[in-house]
């Protein structure tokens, strides 16, 4: 009983303060944004490619190439109005067995963002789903959950999981420019304007209060990731580094 009344008092101590903050409509750019814009000028990171025994059987090294994405950009979602200073990284191997295409995921990687006015941070993570195939519809598709953080929030505590993840379905902001020959990297943006949030989860009793505070679950057209997006590139069939 002790326990369940601290939890309780808990709860009530969160939901004043969180209740009390509020979010700004916009955020300037500032060092988490140059932070970002330094890590897509540094170059990618071919470390996460897929090591060529995970591509399918029948794969020719020549047919292959790794392609490691980075990517800044801005989310909406809820009440949350954020840049994404740091830069996210996704990285992943295309190429065709027999004529037909194929794709093989890599990893990505995020860094916490601060959210505004909260006590929380929020981090982008790869749910289980991308095809990167781009076709007169859209640029890609990419399913996302977006894992909160903050002193009270349980390991856990996100918006979207693995077995209900938010989908994104990316169409073209910006065409494709190429900046480097040599190594091959180009530039483009996206952005998904219609995706839709579900409810927190994994949040325990903090759950509620921040269903509340966010605005979730938020319905499609309430919300929008932008992202300007850098490709390097690299074949398999000339690289050492990723034909292990």
């Amino acid at each position: 009983m002790l326990r369940v009344a601290r939890a309780a008092r808990l709860v009530r101590r969160l939901a004043v303060s969180l209740a009390a903050l509020t979010l700004g409509a916009g955020v300037a750019a500032g060092p988490a944004h140059a932070a970002g814009a330094t890590a897509m000028a540094q170059g990618a990171d071919f470390g996460a490619c897929p090591a060529l025994s995970a591509l399918p059987e029948g794969a020719d090294p020549a047919a292959w190439r790794c392609e490691a994405m980075t990517a800044v950009g801005h989310l909406t979602l809820g009440r949350i109005d954020q840049s994404l200073g740091d830069a996210m990284a996704i990285t992943f191997a295309e190429g065709t067995v027999n004529g037909e295409f194929h794709q093989v995921f890599g990893g990505m990687t995020a860094v916490p963002v601060p959210v505004r006015g909260m006590p929380l941070a929020i981090t982008p993570r790869y749910a289980g789903y991308f095809d990167f195939q781009s076709n007169d519809e859209r640029r890609g598709e990419l399913d996302l959950t977006f894992r909160l953080s903050g002193p009270a929030a349980p390991s856990g505590c996100s918006i979207g999981t693995d077995a209900d993840p938010i989908r994104l379905v990316l169409k073209e902001t910006k065409a494709s420019t190429v900046v480097s020959q040599d190594p091959l990297v180009v530039a483009f943006g996206v952005a998904d304007n219609r995706l839709a949030a579900p409810r927190t989860s994994g949040c325990g009793r903090l759950g509620p209060v921040l269903d509340r505070v966010l605005r979730m679950p938020s319905p499609a057209g309430a919300n929008s990731l932008a992202l300007d997006a850098r490709v390097s590139f690299r074949s398999y069939g000339s690289t050492a580094e990723i034909s292990r």
